[in-house]
Protein backbone atom coordinates (compact mmCIF):
# COMPACT_ATOMS: atom_id res chain seq x y z
CA UNK A 1 0.00 0.00 0.00
CA UNK A 2 1.34 3.43 -0.94
CA UNK A 3 0.45 4.99 2.42
CA UNK A 4 2.49 2.37 4.28
CA UNK A 5 5.49 3.01 2.03
CA UNK A 6 5.10 6.74 2.58
CA UNK A 7 5.02 6.20 6.37
CA UNK A 8 8.21 4.12 6.10
CA UNK A 9 9.95 6.80 4.02
CA UNK A 10 8.86 9.52 6.43
CA UNK A 11 10.04 7.55 9.48
CA UNK A 12 13.45 6.81 7.95
CA UNK A 13 14.05 10.40 6.89
CA UNK A 14 12.87 11.83 10.22
CA UNK A 15 15.16 9.47 12.15
CA UNK A 16 18.18 10.47 10.05
CA UNK A 17 17.41 14.18 10.43
CA UNK A 18 16.91 13.87 14.18
CA UNK A 19 20.22 12.02 14.65
CA UNK A 20 22.18 14.51 12.56
CA UNK A 21 20.76 17.57 14.32
CA UNK A 22 21.24 16.09 17.78
CA UNK A 23 24.79 14.92 17.09
CA UNK A 24 25.92 18.00 15.25
CA UNK A 25 24.11 20.77 17.08
CA UNK A 26 22.42 19.45 20.22
CA UNK A 27 19.03 20.27 18.69
CA UNK A 28 15.99 18.07 18.47
CA UNK A 29 14.09 17.98 15.21
CA UNK A 30 11.07 19.77 16.72
CA UNK A 31 13.37 22.43 18.16
CA UNK A 32 14.94 22.97 14.75
CA UNK A 33 11.54 23.22 13.10
CA UNK A 34 10.33 25.67 15.73
CA UNK A 35 13.35 27.89 15.06
CA UNK A 36 12.64 27.71 11.32
CA UNK A 37 9.03 28.79 11.87
CA UNK A 38 9.97 31.61 14.24
CA UNK A 39 12.74 32.89 11.97
CA UNK A 40 10.30 33.03 9.07
CA UNK A 41 7.52 34.72 11.00
CA UNK A 42 6.87 38.44 10.97
CA UNK A 43 8.94 39.98 13.75
CA UNK A 44 10.42 36.57 14.52
CA UNK A 45 7.49 35.74 16.77
CA UNK A 46 4.45 33.48 16.86
CA UNK A 47 1.69 32.91 19.38
CA UNK A 48 2.24 29.65 21.17
CA UNK A 49 -0.83 28.12 19.49
CA UNK A 50 0.40 29.19 16.05
CA UNK A 51 3.79 27.66 16.76
CA UNK A 52 2.15 24.44 17.95
CA UNK A 53 0.18 24.18 14.71
CA UNK A 54 3.20 25.07 12.57
CA UNK A 55 5.36 22.28 14.02
CA UNK A 56 2.57 19.74 14.50
CA UNK A 57 2.56 19.59 18.30
CA UNK A 58 -0.15 19.90 20.92
CA UNK A 59 -0.19 22.80 23.38
CA UNK A 60 1.57 21.03 26.26
CA UNK A 61 4.30 19.66 23.98
CA UNK A 62 5.00 23.06 22.45
CA UNK A 63 5.14 24.59 25.94
CA UNK A 64 7.87 22.10 26.92
CA UNK A 65 9.64 22.67 23.60
CA UNK A 66 9.65 26.44 24.07
CA UNK A 67 10.88 26.03 27.65
CA UNK A 68 13.91 24.08 26.35
CA UNK A 69 14.59 26.73 23.69
CA UNK A 70 14.31 29.50 26.27
CA UNK A 71 16.64 27.71 28.67
CA UNK A 72 19.21 27.50 25.87
CA UNK A 73 18.77 31.23 25.08
CA UNK A 74 17.34 30.61 21.61
CA UNK A 75 13.89 32.07 22.29
CA UNK A 76 12.13 34.26 24.81
CA UNK A 77 8.48 34.71 25.71
CA UNK A 78 6.59 37.94 25.27
CA UNK A 79 3.05 38.92 26.19
CA UNK A 80 0.64 40.10 23.52
CA UNK A 81 0.06 43.84 24.08
CA UNK A 82 -3.57 43.64 22.92
CA UNK A 83 -4.42 40.52 24.94
CA UNK A 84 -2.29 40.00 28.05
CA UNK A 85 -3.30 36.33 28.09
CA UNK A 86 -1.69 35.79 24.68
CA UNK A 87 1.90 34.57 24.85
CA UNK A 88 4.38 34.79 22.01
CA UNK A 89 7.57 32.85 21.47
CA UNK A 90 10.24 35.11 19.97
CA UNK A 91 13.48 33.92 18.36
CA UNK A 92 16.64 35.51 19.76
CA UNK A 93 19.93 36.30 18.03
CA UNK A 94 21.31 33.10 19.59
CA UNK A 95 18.39 31.17 18.10
CA UNK A 96 19.05 32.64 14.67
CA UNK A 97 22.74 31.78 14.95
CA UNK A 98 22.02 28.15 15.97
CA UNK A 99 19.52 27.85 13.13
CA UNK A 100 22.08 29.17 10.64
CA UNK A 101 24.65 26.65 11.93
CA UNK A 102 22.21 23.71 11.82
CA UNK A 103 20.55 24.37 8.46
CA UNK A 104 23.40 23.03 6.29
CA UNK A 105 23.42 19.84 8.41
CA UNK A 106 19.65 19.50 8.00
CA UNK A 107 19.85 20.00 4.23
CA UNK A 108 22.78 17.57 3.78
CA UNK A 109 21.09 14.95 5.95
CA UNK A 110 17.80 15.32 4.10
CA UNK A 111 19.52 14.90 0.73
CA UNK A 112 21.47 11.86 1.99
CA UNK A 113 18.38 10.23 3.52
CA UNK A 114 16.42 10.68 0.30
CA UNK A 115 19.34 9.35 -1.74
CA UNK A 116 19.53 6.26 0.45
CA UNK A 117 15.76 5.74 0.26
CA UNK A 118 15.94 6.11 -3.52
CA UNK A 119 18.02 2.92 -3.61
CA UNK A 120 15.05 0.99 -2.18
CA UNK A 121 12.82 -0.06 -5.09
CA UNK A 122 9.74 0.09 -2.84
CA UNK A 123 10.44 3.77 -2.07
CA UNK A 124 12.04 5.18 -5.21
CA UNK A 125 8.78 6.41 -6.77
CA UNK A 126 7.88 8.20 -3.54
CA UNK A 127 11.32 9.78 -3.35
CA UNK A 128 10.87 11.05 -6.90
CA UNK A 129 7.51 12.56 -5.92
CA UNK A 130 8.97 14.19 -2.80
CA UNK A 131 11.82 15.72 -4.75
CA UNK A 132 9.23 17.11 -7.17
Amino acid sequence: MTWDRFALLYARVEADLAKALQRGHGLGLSEYRALVQLAGASGGELRMQELAEAVGLNQSSVTRLVARLEEAGMTRRDLCPADRRGVYSVITDEGRARLAEATPTYERSLAAALEQADDDPALSRLVLAVRG
